[in-house]
């Protein structure tokens, strides 16, 4: 074998070492631009596992690295005059050029060839001379760039600028990060240790600051020297340095995501950050190229033909690194719209910090640092209003209270068709499912969108409020809820618009009745569907009818005991495609620009209100995306829609999103709608609803104390366990939850049974 390889930094470098250990007879060259001992950045942090990966691979080159390692336990925020420490993340750092020199000789040792201070050309200049060629020539790579209509690269150029540099002052008791406000915006740093003389110290700021400051107009030295000035209180007089030198003007950067879409052509394969990048803010990147370094060795070696190797190494590294680059992707959208979070107390800011890759959770944080967790919940119980004597428990079992209503807790049961309404009456079904949800230790338990009309109905199996009928069993069910149980109850109350007359959902879900259908109605004469009937136009008087329909709901929803009301203004139904660009092209004054879409639906909210009583909360459920790009309703509108909702006196908002046009293209994933509460709740100061694949405690814990929302909604874990709340403080832990009477002998066996099992983890441990 005859392999060459593109760039001297630790992907080629390691990955020489890789192949010259499973094959000592190989012929491995490494072509390197600049010196040995020359290098740009300054320290390299690993993880725990990445060096126990390294030290499977080759003892030696492990067992050199970890003398050089500067090890810390402890991450700190420092804000607002604050420092918040919490302890056992694992992390470890060294500089990136005494990696380098450690590299270079286990290299030389295996009889690998090194060559410095030689051009590295793209890949086609060596391709007809090696068997194999690895491209491991950095974030620029010209390999990638002379096959990218193979490769197929994505780069994403982020929003923020960074410079890296370094510094004397020490900061070796933590990975710590500093905020602070100036005249021109905030300016935050990323520092840790690497040697016992310096560290690293990464300076990053918006384009918005940036451009204040006029960065990109000064010289290093001067820049060098705001940094200085800014961070002086932090520095203890050191300087700050850098070793970009060679770079003439500004060292600022915004930072590019790389990911290709294919990482081999021929006899050439990518590696490092030519084939993918990771945000500096989870160090990553070293750890992402050493370690497919050994991936690609492991297959050049078991492989006798090339191109199957080399589909083999991408199969066993692509998941990773899109899980890395997935985790990186969070934390450096975290940094981006950090700003957002600085009203944060420094205890609630920490735990966002902590956890914005979303590879760190409640319980793991648990793990690593028990005291700082639990200090951090019971800040948030008394946030809550839980008293400062009352037990220290996890978020979820926070208490809230909107208006007159108060929550024992903060699990919603979200809103689930059943499709089992008879002419719009809920039926003993009804009485059965949400009383056992009601009695399953939920705080609040939703009705399924509940309909103001026939017409209005989605399916002829969906409940309505527009009869005595309705309102009779709805107060049966009201009744057996606050009799027998803690939790309360909120009536959605909407109209299906275009996407009525459909039917029941495993019948086929949107797909029109056989027979039977009735006329629809929307903003705009837009079918949901080809499959679907086009809707009328509301004319005015059709808008007037409905809003009335609306208000009488509510009047009725009243009556029937009902503690609070939510107006759906999402998923594509009546309200929603008003506000919706997708299902509004009117040329009246309630189309076209957002002030005019929201004017029905604001109409219609500021009715119900007038009727709803003072003391009872309302909320608004919204789609705040509707998953197609600008043509649609984006996030950053949604901040807006819900300030003019929070405005005419929305309580909180049920933010949702999508299910408003099958032209959306939604990205899933665990918790995958919650950045959407987030972004209203801390850029609008709104309360917010969470909802979207949350189905772990971890998950409602998180999204919680991280400020990311007030309230968490959960549907299908509701559905297969309408006991998830008790059976989730079981499994946590949690001792004081209030189980029905009757009920009160399975809880302490489960209980127990819990506790069981938790000490013989703990004795495996």
């Amino acid at each position: 074998m005859r392999a060459i390889c593109l760039g001297g930094g630790p992907a080629g470098l390691y990955f020489a070492i890789s192949m010259k250990l499973r094959d000592p007879d190989a012929d491995i060259t490494v072509l390197e631009r600049n010196k040995p001992e020359d290098t740009f950045g300054w320290g390299v942090v690993l993880s725990d596992e990445t060096l126990d990966n390294l030290e499977a691979n080759d003892p030696v080159s492990a067992a050199e690295i970890r003398k050089h390692f500067a090890y810390w336990d402890d991450m700190a925020l420092i804000y607002k005059g604050t420092k918040t420490v919490s302890s056992g993340h694992g992390f470890c750092g060294i500089g990136r050029k005494q990696l380098l020199i450690i590299l270079q000789a286990r290299a030389r040792e295996l009889g690998v060839n090194l060559q410095f201070e030689t051009e590295v050309e793209s890949a086609s200049a060596y391709m007809d001379d090696y068997d194999l060629v690895v491209a491991c020539d950095g974030l620029n790579s010209k390999t990638r760039m002379e096959f990218g209509d193979t490769f197929k690269p994505d780069i994403d150029v982020r929003k923020c600028q960074f410079v890296w540099l370094g510094t004397h002052q020490k900061f070796d008791d933590a990975f710590t990060f500093i905020f602070e406000k100036t005249d021109n915006g905030w300016m935050w740093v990323h520092a840790y240790q690497f040697d016992k003389d310096t560290a690293t110290f990464i300076v990053e700021c918006s384009q918005e600051t940036f451009d204040n400051f006029g960065f990109g107009d000064m010289s290093q030295e001067e820049s060098i020297a705001v940094c200085e000035e800014v961070f002086k209180d932090h520095l203890d007089g050191h300087k700050l340095m850098t070793n970009a030198r060679h770079i003439r003007g500004s060292a600022w950067i915004k930072f590019p995501r790389v990911l290709c879409e294919k990482w081999h052509y021929k006899n050439v394969v990518l590696m490092g950050d030519a084939a993918a990048t990771a945000h500096f803010s989870i160090g990553s990147g070293s750890k992402l190229a050493m370690e497919s370094a050994i991936s690609l060795a492991d297959h050049v070696c078991a492989e006798k033909n090339i191109e199957r190797a080399f589909e083999k190494y991408e199969d066993a590294r692509r998941l990773e690194v899109l899980r890395l680059q997935s985790a990186a992707r969070n934390s450096l959208e975290w940094f981006e719209d950090v700003e957002r979070y600085l009203d944060l107390d420094p205890v609630q800011l920490n735990y966002s910090m902590l956890t914005r890759s979303q590879r760190i959770s409640h319980e793991n944080l648990r793990q690593r640092d028990p005291n700082w967790l639990k200090g951090a919940e019971k800040w948030f119980m008394e946030q809550s209003g839980a008293g400062a004597n009352g037990p220290v428990r996890a978020p979820m079992f926070a208490p809230f209270q909107l208006r007159d209503m108060k929550l024992e807790n903060r699990i919603v049961v979200s809103p689930m068709a059943q499709y089992k309404a008879v002419d719009g009456c809920p039926t003993d079904w009804h009485l059965i499912h949400y009383g056992e949800r009601a009695k399953g230790g939920a705080g609040l338990v939703y009705t399924e969108m509940t309909c103001v009309s026939p017409e209005g109905r989605i399916t002829p199996g969906c409940p309505g409020l527009y009869t005595p009928e309705h309102e009779a069993a709805w107060k049966r069910l009201t009744d057996f809820v606050h009799s027998e149980t803690e939790a309360k109850i909120c009536c959605q109350i909407g109209h299906a618009g275009r996407k009525g007359s459909t039917r029941i959902g495993w019948e086929g879900m949107d797909r029109p009745l056989k027979e039977g259908n009735w006329p629809l109605v929307s903003a705009s004469a837009i079918p949901w569907s080809d499959e679907n009937a086009v809707p009328k136009e509301a004319t005015r008087q059709d808008m007037d009818r409905i809003r009335d329909e609306f208000v009488e709901a509510a009047k009725m929803a009243d009556r029937a005991g009902f503690d609070m009301i939510e107006l759906h203004a999402a998923h594509g139904y009546f309200i929603s495609s008003f506000i919706s660009p997708l299902s509004n092209t009117r040329s009246d004054e309630y189309g076209g620009s957002l002030e005019n879409r929201m004017r029905y639906p604001l109409e219609v909210f500021n009715a119900m209100r007038a009727v709803w009583p003072e003391g009872k909360p309302m909320s608004v459920r919204i789609s705040a995306s509707d998953w197609a790009g600008d043509d649609g309703v984006t996030p950053g509108e949604a901040v807006e829609i819900a300030k003019l909702f929070e405005a005419a006196g929305a309580d909180i908002i049920d933010v949702s999103a999508g299910q408003t046009s099958t032209q959306a293209q939604p990205v899933y994933g665990r918790m995958f709608q919650t950045p959407f509460s987030d972004r209203i709740r801390n850029e609008g100061g709104i309360k917010t609803m969470a909802v979207g694949n949350i189905f772990e405690p971890d998950h409602v814990n998180s999204i919680l104390m991280a400020g990311r929302a007030d309230l968490v909604c959960l549907a299908r874990p509701h559905l297969s366990d309408p006991y998830w709340t008790l059976h989730a403080g079981t499994e946590i832990g949690d001792r004081h939850a209030k189980w029905p009477k009757p009920y009160e002998a399975g809880r302490d066996q489960a209980w127990r049974l819990a506790d069981r099992a938790a000490d013989m983890e703990q004795v495996n441990v």
